[in-house]
């Protein structure tokens, strides 16, 4: 039997936020927003990130395994700083990731000082599971920090102590109340829930298939990772997800008023190839492939549209068994965007 069990901590937004900041197009994001945070750096610390954000991961796992209270963003600084200098990125990836292998090559590549083609190809498979795919020259600028692993680990700890101090910790301050409500609206629903139905409402839309194969999940809910999912499985039994909890009525841009997910919807359906595509996926659960060849496109170019249209809430994605992804039509959402804009029209008349 699948035991559940809940995480908490600001941390984990901490991490979000400085991925969503350097790739806002994928979360519905105003580009200029996003660029206005980052220009709180100064130029050598924006640069840095802005090449390390490629490689370095989003550590929901190691912040979900410190045995710590209270996962506060600066407890969890707290502890990365006492890692040693020279471990500090290693230690964010997965220990499963960390193969004999990809650590003799890491130390190969520190005593030798150089790299090589076969040493790419190795550490190419840390992001074997990535959604998008890494680029050659992300795993080159990896390759180089183990060259001087030590020089990286400070600088990393000091970009997130600045990043701490110029925007998240004002923003921790922020999201901690919805945060909070957020796990205990989930906490309620798991009571009257079945756990696959629980899990496809706090991600907004994704279906786990052999979900009961599992005998651990862990939920932790997310401010800025809203409408979407971060998720891996820290055992192979395991899974941990960070879903998002961000209500109709907040947004991520504080102070805007029009509701970022009626904005995202109506961006998705104001599309005439999503909007073939939404007549595709209402007549049942289908691949991008398979709709690629029914609407003579290129894959590329369908699962844009279908990420467009997942970040508006659009449709359901299911991961399957063997990692394929199908998806299908969420039609409560189509209603709720018609809702939104018929309450957005009225509120405006009083």
């Amino acid at each position: 039997m699948t035991a559940l069990h809940w995480d908490f901590g600001s941390a984990y937004d901490f991490f979000v936020s400085l991925f969503v900041i350097h790739h806002p197009d994928r979360f519905g994001l105003r580009p200029a927003w996003a660029a206005g945070v980052r220009s709180r750096f100064s130029l050598e610390d924006r640069e840095f990130l802005e090449e390390a954000i490629n490689f370095f991961p989003v550590p929901i796992t190691w912040i979900n395994q410190l045995p710590l209270e209270e996962k506060s963003t600066q407890n969890i600084l707290d502890s990365l700083a006492s890692i040693p200098p020279e471990k500090r990125l290693i230690s964010l990836y997965k220990s499963s990731q960390l193969t004999d292998e990809v650590l003799s090559t890491i130390n190969r590549i520190r005593t030798s000082q150089k790299t090589s083609a076969d040493d790419l190809e190795v550490l190419r498979t840390l992001f074997q599971y990535r959604t998008t795919p890494i680029k050659t020259r992300d795993i080159q600028k990896m390759a180089e920090v183990f060259l001087d692993p030590a020089s990286f680990g400070e600088q990393l700890l000091k970009v997130f102590q600045i990043y701490y101090q110029v925007f998240f910790a004002e923003e921790e301050e922020r999201i901690l109340p919805a945060l909070k409500e957020g796990l205990l609206i989930a906490q309620k629903q798991a009571a009257i829930q079945p756990l696959p139905e629980l899990l496809e409402d706090l991600s907004h839309g994704v279906k786990l298939e052999n979900i009961h194969a599992y005998q651990k999940i862990t939920l932790t809910p997310s401010y800025w990772t809203t409408p979407l999912i971060f998720y891996n499985n820290p055992q192979p039994d395991e899974l941990l997800v960070v879903f998002g909890c961000r209500e109709e009525n907040q947004n991520l841009v504080p102070g805007e008023y029009v509701p970022e997910t009626l904005v995202m919807g109506l961006k998705a359906l104001a599309d005439p190839t999503r909007l073939r595509i939404l007549y595709y996926l209402n007549q049942g659960a289908t691949t991008p492939s398979s709709l690629a060849r029914r609407l003579r496109l290129r894959a590329p170019t369908v699962i844009h549209h279908l990420n467009t249209m997942r970040l508006a809430g659009l449709v359901h994605v299911i991961l399957t068994s063997n990692g394929e992804r199908r998806y299908s039509l969420r039609q409560e959402a189509i209603e709720d965007t018609y809702r939104q804009l018929n309450m957005v029209i009225n509120s405006e008349k009083k």
